[in-house]
């Protein structure tokens, strides 16, 4: 016994029954808009999460033509590092999808630029140059993702 799905049943259905006035099963709400420290946030960490994971990808494979006593330990620091760049991608995602679990991961890692940046500030030649950016964008990062419309967006 075959059952037909072009029925009056489905017909009806598809026409609107079933939904208040002037709803149907095509329309939709629209996406809410999320706010530019939002994206500036989601930004900065993914890409932060991008150049870990570049980083590790490129120590993976620079691994076996370098010295083979560091073989192993740069294929293991390889993939830590790879490990550690897919948390703030999947983070940045979250947060786009204003999911509120991304926040933190997000916060930690671009509290972790402030780190970087005082050890390059510390440094010499180039480093304490190049601390000052670093430490600008840690900071742009945290304050984006604490503000409170970003708040007011992942809570809502």
């Amino acid at each position: 016994m075959a059952i037909s799905l072009r029925g009056p049943a489905l017909r009806h259905r598809a026409e609107g029954a079933g939904y208040p006035a002037g709803v149907t099963a095509e329309t939709s709400s629209p996406a809410p808009a999320k706010p530019v420290p939002l994206l500036v946030g989601v930004t900065i960490t993914a890409l932060a999460g991008a150049a870990l994971t570049g980083w590790g990808i490129y120590d993976m494979i620079t691994g076996p033509f370098g010295d083979s006593a560091a073989l192993g330990r740069s294929e293991f620091g390889g993939v830590i590092l790879l490990l550690m760049g897919l948390l703030p991608l999947l983070a940045g995602r979250a947060l786009l999808r204003l999911r509120r679990w991304g926040r933190t991961p997000a916060v930690l890692t671009n509290s972790l630029f402030l780190a970087v940046a005082y050890f390059m500030w510390t440094g010499s030649g180039l480093l304490p140059a190049l601390a000052v950016p670093v430490a600008m964008l840690g900071l742009t990062g945290v304050v984006s993702l604490l503000n409170p419309r970003v708040t007011e967006a992942l809570y809502s």
